[in-house]
């Protein structure tokens, strides 16, 4: 059996980039002294003229992009999840959200995957500061196939997206030929019937691994959705899982306030009143390790989420 190709979707967008500036003569990619780590350095080789280092300034960077999309120009705002979402953030609002102007922030290393760099730079809330700003599109994809929609998604849409990347190689899951990515419509990977796991990002791949083994251990049938737009929220899926399996688990490598946990309770508390497990951050700042070891600390990887899934499964049957 061949080894399950695995890509970082920082890799992904800065490729992503690249065709879309063959296609769009208006894109222009905008960075803060970190081409070589958020891979816009992909782009830059291709197009030096239409790439902008601002340099560690990552707020006067989103006025630049502002600036530049009341121009006519299409600009790719590139930077850590931490700085695009944290230190930029009222940039983010007041420049870019407020006046809707068509600016796209591509926000790498974002969650505790960044691992060795540590809390401060593991950004576990830039989804809810996202979700919460009017009118922001928030994509946070699960793999390479999805990361290269995204941004090709992201640059048809008129109006401010927030696209989320992470920094570890993951494997490829979106491998069905009949694969279709459209903003705010989530996806249904696996069909189940007693229980429905909500994923979104890098534990979206995980999330599948625990589903199989909850059948193949103890007969649970386990329904999984990718949730690629955490806003808009695809509130119509979510409401029919529910009401197919009357529990639902939200999964994602995010504090488990207000980023896609908080949305489907908010949904569901209006729509579909079910019990919801939350499986992600729980309210800590991140800490120095490897990547893969915070995600099983946090319980993100198919044996954390197979063993929560299961003693949830059974405590409300």
């Amino acid at each position: 059996m061949s080894e399950v190709k695995k890509i970082a979707t920082r890799e992904s967008y800065g490729e992503a980039l690249v065709e879309l500036g063959m296609k769009m003569d208006n894109l222009v990619v905008l960075d803060a002294d970190l081409a070589g780590a958020t891979k816009t350095s992909t782009f830059q080789k291709v197009f030096p003229e239409r790439h902008i280092d601002c340099g560690i300034a990552e707020a006067n960077m989103m006025g630049i992009a502002a600036g530049l999309a009341t121009t006519g120009k299409l600009p790719f705002a590139s930077t850590f999840a931490m700085f695009a979402a944290g230190r930029a953030y009222e940039q983010v609002r007041n420049s870019i959200a407020y006046p809707h102007l068509n600016v796209k922030i591509g926000a790498t290393h974002a969650g505790v995957s960044v691992g060795e760099d540590g809390a401060s730079h593991q950004c576990i809330e830039d989804l809810a500061l996202m979700r919460v700003i009017p009118g922001m599109v928030v994509i946070n994809p699960s793999d390479d196939v999805e990361a290269r929609a995204a941004v090709f998604a992201a640059a048809e849409y008129n109006g401010p997206v927030y696209l989320r990347f992470g920094r570890l190689a993951i494997p490829v899951i979106n491998t069905n030929p009949d694969y279709h990515f459209e903003i705010g419509k989530g996806i249904v990977l696996r069909e189940g019937r007693d229980i429905t796991l909500v994923a979104t990002g890098l534990p979206v791949g995980e999330a599948l691994k625990a589903a199989e083994m909850l059948s193949e251990k103890d007969g649970i049938s386990a329904k999984v959705i990718n949730i690629h737009t955490i806003k808009p929220l695809d509130e119509e899926l979510i409401v029919s899982a529910a009401k197919e399996t009357n529990k639902i688990v939200t999964i994602e490598e995010h504090s488990i306030i207000g980023g896609l946990g908080g949305a489907v309770c908010e949904t569901l508390s209006k729509e579909y009143p079910v019990k919801v497990l939350r499986i992600g951050v729980n309210d800590v700042f991140g800490e120095s390790g490897t990547g893969w070891e915070l995600i099983e600390k946090h319980g993100l990887d198919a044996e954390g989420i197979y063993n929560r899934v299961k003693e949830f499964y059974l405590q409300e049957s």
